[in-house]
């Protein structure tokens, strides 16, 4: 069996370097640049005693890119990271094994192969959650829809994870034509147009509570799944695509279950992340 990994690795068809002929990869997410998207402006572009102080890179592909005497103070990188060369210092692994020495689950989920490993991966999950949802109960309510940095609010990655479970569990592995809540929140490239036609309000403004009764039916959803799981179902291919517009590809009960657990490990890394500066700043 692949490895896990490699089902929800959106980077996986990445250019090989500023060379390759192949697509721009925009952020380690998308499998396409959305509409409006996409622009080739820049590509190959010089800066020369520039002033680019508090500028913003957000979903964009700078392979190849190289900074010559830069000036880089209190400089922010997140996404997908290889070759990364620092003042000479290849700095990639480090990077890496820090993740994985602050995030175990990282490395569990690397190593995810059966059944019963996906059922051990879904105990770590559910852990890990329980602790964010607590910590989140420590904060004032109107802290729990604030953005950091203009990140997703705690609430939205709520929301989002509803998605994907009503996306890559309900919908692909479960067979259901139209499991979409209609609290969820699409990927930012998924057309606001296509998510109304799936009964998804973008602009409604649930509460809280809402949003954890909704939240904790998805979780027993995914627990449902993989209380049943077998090896054999593992390798049972995907009965839809995860929602109208995703790629027309097969797409394996295993590799559908990896991106629902690679979501929820990624976006407890965040929310964990950004709970950390509420906490701060609300203490």
């Amino acid at each position: 069996m692949p490895s896990m990994t490699e089902a929800s690795d959106q980077a996986a068809n990445r250019p090989a370097g500023p060379g390759d002929p192949g697509q721009a990869q925009f952020g380690p997410h998308r499998f396409y640049a959305g509409e409006g998207g996409g622009s080739d402006e820049f590509k190959g572009a010089r800066f020369e005693v520039a002033d680019l102080r508090g500028a913003r890179f957000t979903d964009c592909d700078l392979t190849g890119v190289t900074i010559r005497d830069g000036w880089l103070a209190n400089v922010s990188v997140s996404g997908f990271v290889s070759d990364l060369t620092v003042n000479g210092v290849d700095v990639t692994d480090f990077v890496e094994a820090e993740l994985d020495r602050r995030h175990p689950e990282r490395v569990q989920f690397r190593e995810v192969q059966t059944a019963d490993d996906f059922r051990a991966m879904w105990d770590t999950i559910e852990l890990l959650w329980a602790r964010a949802a607590e910590r989140a109960g420590r904060l004032p309510a109107a802290a729990l829809s604030e953005q950091v940095d203009e990140e997703w609010s705690f609430e939205q990655t709520l929301r989002h994870l509803v998605f994907i479970t009503d996306a890559w569990a309900s919908r692909a592995v479960l067979n259901e034509e139209m499991p979409y809540h209609p609290i969820g929140i699409p990927q930012s490239w998924y057309p606001a147009e296509a998510a109304t036609a799936l009964g998804i309000d973008l602009t409604s403004e649930p509460s809280y509570d809402e949003i954890q009764a909704v939240r904790g039916d998805r979780m027993t959803v995914i627990r449902r799944i993989v209380t049943g799981l077998t090896d054999d179902d593992l390798g049972w291919p995907a009965q839809r695509v995860p929602a109208p517009g995703y790629p027309e590809e097969e797409r394996l009960v295993a590799e559908c279950l990896a991106v629902v657990m690679n979501e929820e490990i990624d976006h407890y890394r965040y929310a964990v992340r950004d709970l950390a500066v509420l906490e701060s700043g609300y203490s």
